[in-house]
């Protein structure tokens, strides 16, 4: 597996590992369209914000940051408990000296991963100030 800058042609497959992650989920809500999807992802890529994790040419995830601030960290159902988070994680850790994000409550997977990844609850919101209008949790990490 190799962790690499995401390119205009990786755009469909970060939109389809969101949309696949969004379709699988009961609790969240739907909120945007698969095209709004798709233009999502494109951004991303196109703001250059975005590593992908790739194994012989398939995106298995991918994390976008603009400085500090992680906007998406997402993996392919098949990618996920081995390591791959991790390392989008740790690629992101090691240019950038504190990491802030946002994960939903109820995805708790997700904020037991960054617990265990070293961040830190800051506070918790009522999900006023996303898309979603879903509770959800700021963490913060801090190179020692």
């Amino acid at each position: 597996m190799k962790i690499l800058p995401a390119t205009p042609a990786d755009a469909p497959a970060i939109a389809n590992i969101l949309t696949g992650w969004i379709a699988a989920t009961p609790w969240i809500p739907r909120v945007h369209s698969r095209r709004s999807e798709k233009e999502f992802a494109r951004i991303l890529v196109d703001r250059g914000w975005t590593k992908v994790a790739r194994d012989r040419g398939r995106a298995l995830g991918f994390l976008a940051r603009d400085g500090a601030e992680v906007h998406a960290l997402y993996l392919s159902p098949a990618a996920r408990g081995q390591g791959i988070g991790k390392a989008l994680l740790d690629e992101a850790k090691a240019v950038c000296p504190e990491l802030s994000l946002y994960a939903f409550q109820a995805n708790e997977g997700a904020c037991r991963f960054y617990r265990r990844e070293g961040f830190s609850e800051e506070f918790r919101t009522d999900g006023a100030g996303n898309d979603e209008h879903l509770p959800d949790i700021r963490f913060r990490w801090r190179a020692a």
